[in-house]
């Protein structure tokens, strides 16, 4: 592992990025038990970072990530980005009272917001599409991860309490 090829526009944007998305995270209210934020927090990360090496590098070599085909710090500053959205990404499902009805919008709006970042990803150069991949491509990958997410959640609610105080689940 390499701290980073050149230390310019994408490793700012990443810091910049993190700084914000921890601060948010510090900031909001503490809707869930701490056994389950972490939990939803390594959730975030894990789906993000399984998803990344599988099209990203690994198996499906779509595109580059940041300056060099070696991981570097910033790869894992890249990484550490997800958990905190995985977790905005539950929180916001519980604010918003997110049910059958409206969970196809939420999922869709989330994925927009996906691609919106990975759209800003790719004109700052930290993802490098290769071998033909199109931003579009994953528009199905975020349904499927955010979607994978709120049955995951649903799983955790019906068997754990998850809320920190008396609120109930719907």
């Amino acid at each position: 592992m390499i701290l980073w090829e050149a230390f310019d526009k994408n490793e700012i944007f990443i810091l910049i990025l993190n700084i914000l998305a921890y601060g948010v995270f510090f900031l909001l209210p503490k809707k869930f038990t701490r056994d389950i934020i972490i939990l939803l927090l390594v959730w975030g990360f894990t789906i993000g970072v399984f998803f990344d090496f599988t099209i990203g590098g690994g198996l499906i070599d779509f595109y580059l990530l940041n300056d060099s085909n070696k991981y570097g710090l910033n790869d894992v500053c890249y990484y550490l980005a997800f958990a905190p959205f995985g977790y905005f990404f539950v929180y916001f499902y519980e604010v918003f009272h997110i049910n059958r009805a409206t969970f196809i919008w939420y999922v869709t709006v989330w994925a927009l917001i996906g691609i919106g970042l990975h759209w800003i990803f790719i004109l700052i150069d930290i993802v490098n599409p290769k071998n033909g991949y199109q931003l579009l491509y994953s528009f199905p990958v975020f349904l499927t991860t955010q979607t994978m997410t709120v049955l995951y959640y649903q799983l955790i609610k019906s068997k754990h309490k998850v809320f920190k105080n008396t609120e109930q689940p719907n």
